[in-house]
């Protein structure tokens, strides 16, 4: 996009870029730890990032409101034109609108405690307003297509261009505020599913103006164009039933991302004793994730140390997963003629030969209040940010934001280690993935300083 420097508004406008200070192309097209999920809109499959934050669910009751809205504007119009791309694009938008009714039944639902009958609770009726959800805009989209054929095999005058045109432009708008409110809101809770949804309501505007064009190809002498633009928004309607079916029947026959078994793998790496991992199986119900797996430890460890750590390790799953809602953890004695077998994990911890993490090297930096290094350390308590001043007053406060993708902040806030202003530590552990663009904030006082900096993660490596 560098070549193309006029195109950087619009790429960034549809959330194609970064606004600033992005990360590094080759980081995005490689593997980061747990922080690929390739969000995206998919109607009927919640994101957790999302359901599991009240102010989330009021993004979506309240962009629910706004398409309906929008909706009933563009419904009116249909009726008194005839306009089959009209139509087309009021069906998308009840769609999008529509998603909200069955998956807030579902979070009511969920929200019942586990039973004898359903010992894990009602999360899974979220997949099922999920296929209720599907069935609706495939019907939607069967009904939109019927309409667009027919006008084309019957063509029919369309009246009130001017308000047909208006109404297109009506469901830009207001996809357009969905768009904007979503992107505000997943920016403010850090929720980068939130901020994807905004984009997609932005590009769903796009189906909006194409009503519009229709209208204007129709006012120029064309009438076919209304059909030809309604059969467009089918098509695109038809791709988000494929998509949404796709992830939602995944889902029901207990199919998770990748990166979910290999963020526990990276967790594992960092607790000491667990020499390796176990049968990982892990499911959604529905926005809440279960995980159940096998650790093995050192034979000598005492049933109080085994105890604790696997304590510790699932305290860090539940820091590096905030879906996560239960982890079963298993002990049993490391074996080493267990060795390389496809179910086990090594975890690097004492085991010969085998791959270990590599955490960033430590940053430099440098500025008037203070001058230190940045890096992220393996502490009792789990990975944790610090910030090692080799010169600082004393009273010196000390924040660090992240820069993530889609503008999203993650913000550490570092305390000084038993009362040493030159030792500042974060109290829960860095998101993954471990390499990014952060500010290293300083304050004294009056006097602030916002300082630069980047962690690289040099992935891997065999000793």
């Amino acid at each position: 996009m560098k070549k193309f420097p006029l195109l950087q508004p619009v790429v960034t406008w549809f959330g194609l870029a970064q606004p600033s200070g992005g990360h590094d192309d080759n980081h995005r097209n490689g593997y980061s730890h747990g922080s690929k999920h390739g969000h995206g809109h998919t109607h009927g499959v919640v994101d957790p990032t999302i359901a599991t934050t009240a102010r989330g669910i009021w993004a979506i009751k309240w962009s629910f409101v706004i398409l309906a809205i929008t909706a009933v504007l563009q419904l009116a119009v249909v009726f008194a034109s005839g306009s089959v791309a009209l139509l087309a694009d009021t069906i998308h938008n009840v769609g999008d609108a529509a998603t909200a009714v069955p998956l807030w039944i579902a979070f009511l639902l969920a929200r019942r405690k586990p039973s004898p009958r359903f010992t894990y609770g009602y999360g899974r009726a979220e997949d099922l307003a999920g296929v209720a959800i599907v069935l609706i805009i495939l019907f939607s989209a069967v009904v939109a297509g019927y309409e667009a054929i027919d006008r084309l095999i019957h063509p029919q005058p369309i009246t009130y261009l001017g308000w047909v045109a208006l109404a297109g432009v009506v469901g830009f708008l207001g996809n357009e505020a969905v768009a904007v409110f979503r992107i505000r809101v997943g920016r403010q809770i850090n929720s980068a599913a939130l901020i994807a949804d905004g984009y997609h309501a932005r590009t769903d505007g796009l189906t909006s103006l194409a009503v519009f064009i229709g209208a204007v190809g129709v006012w120029l002498g064309f009438p076919l164009a209304d059909p030809i633009i309604g059969l467009l928004i089918t098509l695109a309607i038809l791709g988000i039933v494929w998509q949404s079916a796709r992830a939602i029947f995944t889902r029901m026959l207990d199919g998770i991302e990748p990166n979910i078994t290999a963020e526990i793998r990276h967790v594992a790496e960092h607790i000491p004793h667990i020499r390796r991992v176990f049968d990982i199986r892990a499911r959604w119900l529905g926005h809440r994730l279960a995980v159940e797996l096998d650790v093995a430890l050192d034979g000598t460890a005492t049933l109080r140390e085994a105890d604790g750590i696997t304590a510790r390790f699932e305290r860090e799953l539940f820091q590096h997963m905030p879906a996560l809602s239960a982890a079963r953890i298993r002990m049993r004695p490391y074996d080493p003629a267990a060795q390389g077998t496809e179910a086990e994990t090594p975890t690097g911890h004492g085991t010969h030969g085998a791959k270990h993490h590599h955490a960033p090297a430590p940053v430099a930096v440098r500025g008037q209040l203070a001058e230190g290094a940045v890096e992220i350390v393996d502490t009792p308590e789990g990975e944790r940010l610090w910030f090692t001043a080799f010169r600082a007053p004393k009273g010196l406060e000390a924040v660090v934001t992240i820069l993530r993708e889609n503008g999203r902040i993650e913000t550490l806030e570092l305390t000084a280690l038993d009362g040493n202003p030159t030792r500042f530590a974060s109290t829960i552990a860095p998101q993954e993935p471990h390499e990014f663009d952060a500010q290293l904030h300083l304050r004294m006082g009056d006097h602030t300083e916002v300082l630069q900096l980047r962690l690289v993660e040099p992935g891997n490596y065999t000793p």
